[in-house]
């Protein structure tokens, strides 16, 4: 799998644009989890109020079984204090209900955070990159199988504008058909490019050799 371009600057642009996403990630996971954290606080008179309401209940069942050795008015009395330790129990109750509901809404709340902005960049970012890798991969098996520079010359004549075939022939088609080397080399070149592949030496070379 190729996952950068040959050239350079191209491949400099895609790993600083990565590093980017990565760190758009990671911020927002930061900012996430301290919105979670944050949230939590809110829980803090629950907590309160659940501890609170335990140790009263637990307090007044205590006081219930002791009043309740009394001899004659022992289970009358005991009564109220069971009475004030089931309202308590229930205040308690309250309180850890408002405890679960806030850290459902803490944790609910952060993934809201980081999924949203997330997944909007990488709704933009990925469809192009994935397809930057998918087309300079098939393309390397090609370059690497040896294939005819004639199938990216083919693909240059139905991808790239016109007037930057122009600028290479006036018929870049028909140079095509008549099977012209430099222009079949030009077009290839232009496809290659494209997808961020380097041409093959041959080409290269062949330049080189016009040019001296």
């Amino acid at each position: 799998m190729k996952l950068y371009a040959d050239t350079s600057v191209r491949r400099t642009l895609q790993i600083l644009g990565d590093l980017a996403v990565v760190l758009w990630i990671w911020v927002w996971i930061e900012i996430a989890d301290k919105v979670h954290d944050s949230t939590l606080k809110l829980a803090t008179p629950g907590h309160k109020i659940d501890s609170s309401a335990s140790d009263l209940a637990g307090r007044l069942r205590d006081a219930g079984r002791t009043v309740a050795k009394v001899p004659l008015v022992g289970d009358s009395v005991r009564s109220p204090f069971n009475g004030a330790s089931k309202a308590a129990t229930g205040l308690s109750e309250a309180g850890q209900q408002q405890v679960a509901a806030v850290g459902s809404l803490a944790h609910w709340l952060g993934l809201a955070v980081a999924l949203i902005p997330i997944l909007v960049l990488l709704s933009y970012y990925l469809p192009p990159r994935i397809s930057f890798v998918r087309r300079a991969t098939a393309g390397q098996r090609f370059l690497n199988a040896g294939a005819d520079l004639d199938l990216f010359a083919l693909r240059a004549m139905a991808h790239q504008p016109l007037h930057v075939l122009a600028r290479l022939d006036p018929d870049p088609a028909g140079a095509w058909r008549r099977g012209d080397a430099a222009v079949i080399d030009e077009l290839a070149k232009l496809e290659l490019r494209s997808v961020g592949l380097r041409p093959p030496p041959r080409i290269t070379s062949a330049d080189d050799s016009v040019t001296g």
